[in-house]
Parts: structure tokens; C-alpha cells; sequence
């Protein structure tokens, strides 16, 4: 039976996909096998000598220590995708917001209560202040085409605007459904100094860190908006905060409230309602559920942040796991003691990622204790497990 720890709110749907033959869940697990989790942050916490596996319902990873994970062959899952269509239509909505001046439309619109029969006259007479611009023929520029900024480029196309799409690192899988209608810009700069709007789909590592600074607004057309619905930290805060104020950008629209950014009157904060949908958040926890009890099931990983994608079908009833660092001869080594062992081997994937691999063995024999062990003592090897299937 395995442990699995819940921090957050997770949609029921989610939680009702776990096996109770197979999983046992709640706030109050003790040494868990898995961790399945939205916003809480791992970073200050002991990753348990049990756990195996931390499930993320969301996208993002920045509140889980994957490196740190990654030596002791955590597998840390999140579910890209999920969300997506949250994110996008809030992006779209954003892109109204900015272009109709209707936030600070609404704001005036408040101011006037208690005026009674002169509220009609008081509109007519100062509609003008908030006229804005149709998005029909105006320039997006996408910073990232994932799931979510393909799906707004795809979109926004459809709303007239003509797209353009940053992203040297897209995924084949994203290129085939990215509309052969969106301009691919091979220059980032040339890109921001030629469009109306930008909005930023990318991750938050350590190399998209205040992606957007001073040197990439200076490059920005006068007067553009910015749209930022991915991480806070992808932008360069005090350096939007100048840009605004110099007139380079004239609106930035975000996820991400700060104190100095509710104060410039040229920034429209929304409370981080990205994927703040009964939808998203039941499509994320179904997800990532599938992805953990999969794994701890069958060894089979997909959608991991810090191992490859590694599946194999069943082929018999005992299945090694091992989890390694990419250097030679990994295999060649545990097929060795295997073969020294008398294990036929059914079938094996090897897949490897970075410094990482992993390593799915289906055995026809049972798998004994002192081969675990030769194998955990070969240098390199992060993790061993020995599946049992019925």
C-alpha cells in the first residue's frame, strides 16, 4: 500500500482516481511515498528517505527543490496542458481589458454613485477619456509557444490580430498544432520593436529569471502593452515600473499583485486567477493522480520536469526500475549481473534526459534481493525498485 501526502486543496475528482487497493491519501501522512501538491513549498522541507515521487497540479515547479530530488531520484511530475485553456482565456480577456481601457472605465463609472438623474450627461460628457483601440489588425507578439502560448496565438488569430511567435526551443508535438498562420520570429528584439502587444508563456527557471529587463524594453515599440500571465519573476519588476513611467510600455496587465505595482496606475494586477477554474483545477488533479499512481504502480514516467519519458508496456509479472546518472555502460552493467543471475530478460527501455536516465527491465524470473543489491552497487545507480505485478 502506498502513503500518499495531499498539502492544498486538491478537486475531489482528482483524489477520487487513486486505487484504494493500491493507495491510501491525506494531510496527515506520515514518511510518504508520494507527495501530490499545488502551492505549498517543499524547498525549506526534508524530502522523506521514502518518497518516490511529488506530483505537482499545476504547470509550474518552482516551489519544488527538483535538483535536490533529482540526486535521491524523486520523480517530480507536473501537467502541462491542464491548464491551459484557463490561462489562455484569461490572456484573451486581458487583451480586451488593455485595448478598451475598460478597468479604469469601470473604476469611473463607480466614482459616479450617488448622482442620480446626472449620471447619463456625467457619461456622455467624459466617455472620450477612455477611448480605446479594436484589436483587429494589431500586432501580438507570443514569448514562448507551450501549450498555453499556442493556444493563445492560435486564438488571437482568430480575433483578427496578426501573431508572431518567439520560442527557439518549441516542441515538435506544439509545431503541428501551432497555426501555419503565425509569423515565426527568428529575432527576438526585431519581434518586440515591431508589435502592439507581448504576451510571456515560459517557465520560471534560472535562465528565464527577469527574462524581460531593461535591455529587452528598450527594444519594446513605444507605447506596446505586456501581458504577463506566466511567473511573476519573468520580468524585471522595478524595470516594468520604469519603462511605464518613461512611456515605453503603456500598460502592463499581470497575474501577480505586488505593493508597487498596485500602485502605478498604469498596471492592471489581477489576483492570479491563471487557472482558477473548476475545470483547470479538476483537469490538473486528475492528471497528476494518473501520473503518480502510474508510476508507483508500473515504474512508467510521464510528464517528469527532471527524468525522460519512459514507458513500457507489460510484458511479465516482475519489472525492475532504476533510476541512474547518464554515463556509460549503465546497462551494459546491470544486464551483466543480471545475465550472471540467470534473469532472461523480456523486454527493457532505456531513456535518458540531461544527467538522468532511467531504466525499465521486465524479467521472466523472480528477482531476488542480492541482485537488487548488486545492482544498487554499481556507481551511478540513484534508486532500484522491484515491481510485482499480479
Amino acid at each position: 500500500m502506498y502513503k500518499i501526502k495531499v498539502y492544498n486543496k486538491i478537486a475531489k475528482e482528482g483524489l477520487g482516481v487513486f486505487d484504494s487497493t493500491l493507495c491510501t491519501f491525506g494531510p496527515d501522512i506520515n514518511a510518504p511515498d508520494a507527495i501530490i501538491l499545488r502551492s505549498q513549498n517543499l524547498h525549506a522541507e526534508p524530502l522523506d528517505a521514502h518518497l518516490l515521487a511529488i506530483g505537482r497540479a499545476g504547470a509550474g515547479v518552482n516551489n519544488i527543490p527538483v535538483d535536490k530530488c533529482s540526486e535521491k531520484g524523486i520523480v517530480v511530475f507536473n501537467t502541462p496542458g491542464a491548464n491551459a485553456n484557463a490561462v489562455k482565456e484569461l490572456v484573451l480577456g486581458a487583451l480586451f481589458l488593455s485595448a478598451r481601457q475598460i478597468v479604469p472605465a469601470i473604476k469611473y463609472t463607480e466614482s459616479l454613485k450617488g448622482q442620480g438623474a446626472e449620471i447619463p450627461a456625467l457619461v456622455e460628457k467624459n466617455k472620450a477619456l477612455f477611448q480605446g483601440c479594436e484589436l483587429r489588425g494589431k500586432r501580438l507578439g507570443v514569448i514562448g509557444l507551450g501549450a498555453i502560448g499556442m493556444m493563445v496565438a492560435n486564438d488571437a488569430l482568430k480575433l483578427g490580430l496578426r501573431v508572431e511567435g518567439y520560442d527557439p526551443f518549441i516542441s515538435v508535438n506544439r509545431a503541428w498544432e501551432l497555426s501555419s498562420d503565425v509569423k515565426r520570429a527568428e529575432d527576438l528584439n526585431k519581434m518586440l520593436s515591431n508589435v502592439d502587444f507581448v504576451s510571456i508563456h515560459m517557465p520560471l527557471t534560472d535562465k528565464t529569471k527577469s527574462f524581460i529587463n531593461k535591455d529587452a524594453l528598450n527594444h519594446f515599440k513605444k507605447g506596446a502593452v505586456l501581458l504577463n500571465f506566466s511567473r511573476a519573476e519573468v520580468v524585471n519588476e522595478d524595470d516594468i515600473l520604469d519603462a511605464l513611467d518613461a512611456g515605453r510600455l503603456s500598460l502592463y496587465v499581470n497575474d501577480f499583485p505586488t505593493e508597487k505595482l498596485l500602485a502605478n496606475t498604469n498596471a492592471i494586477s489581477i489576483p492570479h486567477l491563471g487557472a482558477s477554474t473548476e475545470e483547470a483545477e479538476t483537469n490538473c488533479a486528475v492528471m497528476v493522480v494518473e501520473q503518480l499512481q502510474n508510476y508507483l504502480q508500473t515504474g512508467n514516467i510521464i510528464n517528469a520536469v527532471n527524468f525522460p519519458d519512459c514507458v513500457l508496456e507489460r510484458s511479465s509479472n516482475n519489472r525492475l526500475c532504476i533510476i541512474n546518472q547518464n554515463i556509460p555502460n549503465m546497462v551494459g552493467q546491470i544486464t551483466t549481473i543480471l545475465a550472471e543471475h540467470k534473469i532472461n530478460i523480456a523486454e527493457m527501455v532505456n531513456k535518458s534526459r540531461g544527467d538522468y536516465a532511467c531504466t525499465l527491465v521486465d524479467v521472466n524470473d523472480t528477482i531476488s534481493d542480492d541482485i537488487i543489491q548488486n545492482i544498487r552497487k554499481i556507481q551511478g545507480i540513484v534508486s532500484v525498485r522491484n515491481l510485482k505485478f499480479a
